[in-house]
């Protein structure tokens, strides 16, 4: 991929995903509705004005979920770029506890899935290169190029030391 050309790349939106990860699960969602639609990934959704992504991942995943995350930490920067103009701009989350009790709503299905049984078929294609990077506790940044849900090409950079960059 040549990274040229992300060097002026601006999003049309920012968004995000908190991933809930615990006594060897983690949280996934089916969403039922939005971009992404019948997929599986983390909870997660637009950045209003005036919020910052840290405070929209937890509104995000307590809409999703009827949960509270606790101490989300940021972990890495996606960065999407759709062929039909779309540009996409998502903070991903991990949290190791929260408050409440999970529900299905109206926007997603919880999924609590083993970390070595992750549904990657069923999820977004680019979400293999960098989930297990993460899950290992690494943080990066990635960028995307999607054709529909077709990805096209992809590099991911792993900022923690100790991680190979092997996804890229």
């Amino acid at each position: 991929m040549n990274l040229e050309r992300w060097k002026d790349w601006q999003p049309t939106e920012r968004a995000t995903l908190l991933f809930v990860i615990r006594n060897g699960q983690i949280l996934l969602i089916r969403k039922k509705r939005g971009l992404g639609a019948g997929k599986v990934n983390g909870p997660g959704g637009r950045i209003e004005p005036g919020e910052t992504p840290i405070e929209a991942a937890i509104r995000e995943t307590s809409e999703e979920l009827g949960i509270v995350a606790r101490e989300p930490e940021q972990r890495g920067q996606l960065h999407f770029h759709f062929l039909d103009g779309y540009r996409l701009h998502c903070c991903v989350f991990v949290a190791r506890d929260y408050e409440g009790e999970v529900i299905e709503t109206d926007e997603a299905k919880p999924l609590w899935t083993p970390l070595d049984r992750i549904p990657y078929s069923e999820m977004w294609a680019d979400d293999v290169h960098w989930l297990p990077g993460v899950i290992a506790g690494g943080s990066f940044r990635a960028f995307f190029t999607f054709d529909g849900e077709r990805m096209l090409d992809h590099h991911v950079e792993w900022l923690e030391e100790g991680l190979r960059a092997e996804a890229a």
